[in-house]
């Protein structure tokens, strides 16, 4: 079936949910009026329904390939790119002073949804793009956002990141790509780099890649890293990409999915780059572009999700099968159903928990608060872990509702499933995400984790009085999570690390229900949200008591057994 945008989904959620007044009512983005939003989403809505939706199972037939050295995309792909560049769609929260729009990260996170749910194979094109006009924003010499940044807000230009190696994957540290100073100002770059997504293209002027590798003095380890920007093309004065640099495609994997997104092995030989940061300084500007990234895949797997469930929902109003009742058809089934009551209500508790995040984002920005910088940090890594798990275990139950036609590639529902699947690996594991959670985003003693409990239970106090069958639940999870909070803080980092993923799972599942409290209450306590709100609460949110428990057990026994066990 064709995509919808969930637009009054987003415009609800703004308005009545995650405060994103509060955002609009700061100078910063005092620009990001009601009738602003409603134009944004109206139109980045009506682009991803009519021109980059008719891109998805053209990409998944006819994948990227390379030819003499050339990649060539699917077919369309190139028009929905230009439409993407020329409605402004990738430099929306950049900054004006390089043509950007300057709008909250909030305006660009519904518009990424709405992308991904279109087509995740070239969204994620635009999304490497706007990781990297934020690092340099943040981290390049004026010289380099002179040139850089004005081609990459118009999508003349696009940008990708340069990470992993054969050798070194999550472990950056240990890579091997080098670069020596040419006295110039340049750097000469070489190594091999792989997994880079859309490492090349037919589309655009230029492929910008940022590139992590060691000067000659370098120490081991992360902290000698340096960041490089290595253009496809090097630019002259005036930025007009001149000769082609010394790097090149050396193949393009075979992936299980995201075919229409050309994910290449990269050869530099002496690129030509130039520093961006500090020397040494390169995981620092890299992790800009990375948390950008986070927020970004968290948003591609909600957009899977949406996109996932619509097929489903239409299948099964037209599916007749058995005797329900009603007109025959299976959604009359109770385990049907069951079945996509959970999928709408997992895709709007993930959907709640980014632009959650991205208030918190806007808020950090427009105001410099530390509390709003806490906040952020502490939704990222929960952002992208549940909004990738959302994505997959929605994909996976929409090829459940098929039935067999789901097995079947022509019905387009097994796509969504294999596209989404890599979002849980990309821009840190999903089990990194957790141990992020809780090590790094609670060296704060879990300050932040605490503020945000005590709002959880404030808003559950609030509703008692009109749903307390569902206020009472959420306050209960809100209070389990406080005290499972205290007691990881006091854990050895082993024991924290062990029960990681169940903690993240945990607090993501009560964050989901607050966000469905407060979407049933601000709805009166009646009507469709009030029901998805009792499929949540009642039926999902139950589930952080056995993910508490698990987290708590830590690291005991899962070192009792020798490698050779796990062979037997």
């Amino acid at each position: 079936m064709p995509y919808r945008a969930p637009v009054s989904d987003f415009r609800f959620l703004f308005d009545r949910v995650v405060g994103f007044a509060d955002v609009s009512a700061t100078e910063r983005f005092a620009e990001a009026s009601p009738d602003m939003v409603e134009a944004i989403l109206g139109e980045a809505g009506r682009m991803s329904e009519e021109v980059l939706s008719p891109l998805q199972r053209p990409g998944d037939l006819e994948p990227a390939r390379l030819e003499n050295g050339v990649v060539r995309t699917s077919p369309g792909f190139g028009e929905g790119y230009k439409a993407i560049a020329e409605g402004g769609w990738i430099g929306i929260s950049a900054s004006a002073d390089f043509g950007g729009m300057a709008l909250p990260m909030t305006m660009t996170t519904a518009v990424n949804e709405m992308m991904s749910g279109a087509c995740l194979s070239l969204q994620l094109n635009p999304l490497m793009t706007q990781g990297q006009i934020e690092a340099l924003e943040h981290h390049a010499s004026q010289a380099i956002k002179d040139i850089y940044l004005p081609k990459l807000i118009t999508g003349e230009w696009c940008g990708t990141m340069n990470l992993t190696e054969p050798q070194a994957g999550s472990d950056v540290g240990a890579l091997r790509s080098k670069a020596k100073d040419n006295g110039d100002g340049t750097f000469a770059v070489t190594g091999q780099k792989i997994y880079i997504s859309w490492g090349d293209n037919d589309f655009t002027e230029n492929v910008c890649h940022l590139v992590l590798a060691r000067l000659p003095d370098g120490v081991p380890g992360t902290k000698g890293i340096s960041l490089f920007m290595v253009p496809k093309r090097i630019p002259d004065e005036n930025g007009v990409p001149g000769k082609a640099n010394s790097l090149k495609v050396v193949s393009l994997e075979h992936k299980m999915g995201l075919h229409g997104s050309p994910t290449a092995v990269m050869q530099f030989d002496g690129a030509t780059g130039w520093l961006v940061g500090e020397p040494h300084g390169g995981m620092a500007a890299m992790f800009t572009m990375m948390n950008n990234a986070r927020l970004g895949v968290g948003v591609q797997g909600i957009g899977v999700a949406e996109a996932a469930t619509q097929h489903a929902v239409a299948y099964a109003l037209e599916r007749k099968q058995g005797r329900a009742g009603g007109g025959g058809t299976i959604i009359e089934h109770a385990d049907v159903r069951r079945m996509l009551a959970t999928m709408k209500a997992e895709t709007f508790a993930a959907r709640a928990i980014a632009l959650s995040n991205a208030v918190a984002i806007d808020m950090s920005t427009a105001t410099g608060d530390e509390a709003w910088k806490a906040r952020a940090a502490l939704l990222t890594p929960i952002t992208k872990a549940y909004g990738t798990e959302v994505g997959m275990r929605v994909a996976e139950m929409g090829v459940q509702v098929h039935g067999g036609m789901g097995f079947i590639e022509e019905t387009g529902a097994a796509q969504f499933s294999r596209d989404v699947r890599v979002t849980a690996i990309y821009e840190g594991t999903n089990g990194i995400q957790s141990m992020d959670l809780v090590a790094r985003k609670m060296m704060d003693g879990g300050e932040a984790a605490f503020r945000l409990l005590e709002e959880i239970e404030a808003g559950a106090e609030e509703a008692r009085g009109k749903m307390p069958k569902l206020a009472e639940p959420v306050w209960q999870a809100a209070e389990a999570l406080r005290e499972a909070t205290e007691a990881l803080v006091g854990q050895e980092m082993q024991d924290r690390f062990a029960g990681s993923v169940p903690y993240l799972n945990a607090f993501a599942r009560v964050l989901g229900a607050h966000f469905h409290l407060r979407a049933a209450f601000q709805s009166g306590g009646e009507g469709p949200r009030m029901a998805l709100a009792d499929v949540y609460i009642r039926r999902l949110l139950p589930d952080y008591a056995a993910q508490l428990a698990h987290a708590s057990v830590g690291a005991e026994g899962l070192y009792a057994m020798t490698n050779d066990d796990f062979l037997a």
